[in-house]
């Protein structure tokens, strides 16, 4: 397991480092070098600079950053949705997945979420065909509900190379006195 040096709240000049690790992670041959790839079911982007700038400058929205040193290595988008937060994009460094990274980017989610919003709950969206994802999540204490979705149609940054995804809604109940 990689421990990663620092872990810290996304500041709007990280935008574009954001796009590009997301991107790197999910879609495109940089992807297959990892195991979170969606090349095989999505072409085109996962996001751009101007929707992460976005997200960073709403309410209740932040990203985490996972550093190793200077070098951006991993984030997540964490959402505040009425009584829960939502989790998203979570990227780790395609040539450094498998290494405990995205494990710990995930708790420190969950707890600075529970610390800024005071939130008891939280939800992801996962393609429901990623079956190793969602086993997953489901290791760190997340729940099918049962709920799915239509994946999004995004035709300006995304074509599905298959028909009928979903997305799968997951949930935790986030546990008090946890420390990271």
């Amino acid at each position: 397991m990689i421990r990663a040096q620092s872990i810290s709240k996304a500041e709007k000049q990280d935008a574009g480092r954001i796009a590009a690790l997301v991107n790197s992670a999910y879609r495109g041959e940089s992807s297959q070098q990892g195991w979170t790839t969606e090349a095989d079911l999505l072409a085109g982007r996962r996001t751009e600079t101007k929707e992460i700038l976005s997200l960073i400058s709403s309410d209740d929205s932040m990203f985490l950053l996972c550093k190793a040193e200077a070098e951006l290595i991993g984030s997540v988008h964490l959402q505040k949705q009425g009584e829960l937060v939502c989790f998203g994009m979570l990227a780790v460094s395609p040539s450094l997945q498998g290494k405990g990274i995205g494990k710990q980017l995930l708790l420190a989610a969950e707890l600075t979420a529970q610390q800024t919003w005071a939130v008891s709950k939280s939800a992801m969206s996962v393609i429901s065909c990623r079956s190793e994802l969602i086993a997953f999540y489901e290791r760190r204490g997340y729940r099918r509900t049962g709920v799915s979705k239509a994946f999004p149609v995004n035709p300006e940054l995304w074509m599905p190379k298959v028909t009928d995804l979903r997305l799968e809604i997951l949930e935790k109940v986030l546990s008090a006195n946890r420390k990271l």
